[in-house]
């Protein structure tokens, strides 16, 4: 990254430092988001106050961790650059989470659960994210921890941690998801599609909460998700002895969606190029009725949720033989590749959790305060807004050059040299830092 990056950094932070209104705080900010860009190993106080110029260990430790302030319009300001450099009727809502390992006991929501990063159970915090991307560019823009029953049954233990009293509640992962997308939503950020993994998307209620905001949504399930075929009917059965049937019944059997994919056709599709070629696998898609409304008894087979909303149902073999299976709620006369695009999209917000451990220290944090852990997540997703809005920047300025160049390679082709390769904005852009 140019050496420029700080002067850079000063006049980008304009909106966050005034939306801060204090001006010691003021000065603090750029300190902490420039510590975390910046060299060094460790990005947890003591060693970036040790390398700050002028900047004391208890200042920094006091501006995240102890001062009182809102972070509030430091979200805001965030949700308005992330809308700026990537929002659009293109861009995609990605919801996940992300695992930091974590020892003891006392950090704020650390406990023994999966961690999805690690594919095991670990002690860890758990934090769920929300990333908004278009163009393969994410930009993060929401951490919001999870509190396991461990802790929300403890309410001295959640005091202590100075857990907000209005957080000290038992709430899914799914369910702080749904409160994330109305902040996203209400700040006015443009996207066209919330993406979520099976760990979301086989929850009934944050799919019918989806659908209920209007928004159009693409979500991983379990192959054994029960669904029901898009013509099935609701039947009034006679019954030939014994009491009148009170409730009207399908007249299809739900199966699960592997079951029901199995015999349809697959086709290769690609969805975009990657760094090795073009991305690709096999997929089947087909609409169906989701079986998640109401339960009933139906016949002899005990209760049964009745069909709910007609959506696809789509399927993916993976060259490594891998399956994978999904439902959206996108239009019914959307194309198989356009389904494959949306549900691929998802996994750009893998390479921004990787950043922001990585490189920015999301995992460093060594405080066990409520408030210092979200203010630590917020910096760091102020500095990794940044560095994309940096990466943007550079990729334009290629883009722009490579234009310049377009009637040489005209002439070039024309007299018969070989024609060059394709270069998008988004391949010419630099790493991260």
């Amino acid at each position: 990254m140019g050496g420029d990056w700080r002067s850079d950094l000063e006049v980008w932070l304009a909106p966050f430092l005034a939306a801060l209104g204090h001006k010691k705080r003021a000065r603090m900010c750029p300190a902490y988001v420039a510590g975390l860009i910046g060299p060094g190993d460790r990005k947890s106080v003591q060693p970036m106050a040790a390398r700050a110029d002028a900047i004391g260990y208890d200042q920094l430790h006091h501006f995240v961790a102890a001062g009182v302030w809102d972070s509030a319009p430091l979200d805001a300001a965030l949700l308005t650059e992330a809308d700026r450099l990537v929002g659009g009727g293109d861009a995609f809502l990605v919801i996940d989470d992300t695992a930091m390992p974590k020892k003891g006991r006392h950090s704020v929501g650390v406990a023994p659960q999966y961690a999805s990063s690690l594919g095991k159970n670990a002690n860890c915090q758990t934090l769920v994210s929300v990333t908004l991307a278009s163009r393969e560019v994410p930009v993060m823009v929401g951490l919001r921890l999870f509190l396991p029953e461990s802790w929300t049954s403890d309410p001295e233990r959640m005091t202590k941690a100075k857990v907000p009293a209005d957080r000290q509640v038992a709430l899914t992962k799914p369910e702080i998801a749904i409160a994330e997308i109305d902040r996203v939503a209400t700040a006015g950020v443009r996207f066209g599609c919330v993406l979520a993994d099976a760990g979301y998307g086989m929850s009934a209620p944050f799919r019918q909460a989806l659908s209920e905001r209007g928004l159009s949504w693409a979500v991983g399930i379990p192959g054994r998700q029960k669904v029901y075929p898009a013509d099935v009917a609701m039947i009034f059965p006679i019954s030939g002895h014994g009491r009148p049937r009170q409730h009207h019944i399908p007249d299809a059997k739900s199966v699960a969606s592997e079951t029901l994919l199995a015999g349809q056709p697959w086709k290769r599709v690609s969805w975009r190029r990657g760094t090795k070629g073009r991305l690709a696998a096999r997929f089947a898609a087909l609409r169906v009725r989701v079986a998640d409304g109401p339960t009933q008894r139906i016949r002899d087979m005990g209760g049964q949720h009745l069909p709910g909303e007609e959506v696809w149902l789509v399927g993916e073999h993976r060259s490594t033989g891998e399956r994978k299976y999904y439902l959206s709620n996108l239009p019914a006369d959307t194309a198989i590749k356009t389904l494959a695009g949306a549900i691929k999209a998802r996994w750009i917000c893998e390479q921004a959790h990787q950043q922001l451990k990585e490189e920015l220290g999301l995992d460093h944090f060594e405080g066990r305060s409520w408030t210092g852990l979200h203010r630590h997540a917020l910096m760091t997703m102020i500095a990794y807004a940044f560095l994309q809005s940096r990466r943007l920047t550079a990729a334009g300025r290629k883009k722009k050059s490579l234009g310049t160049t377009t009637a040489t390679k005209h002439a070039s082709r024309q007299a018969g040299n070989r024609r060059p390769v394709r270069e998008s904005a988004t391949d010419a852009m630099p790493a991260l830092q």
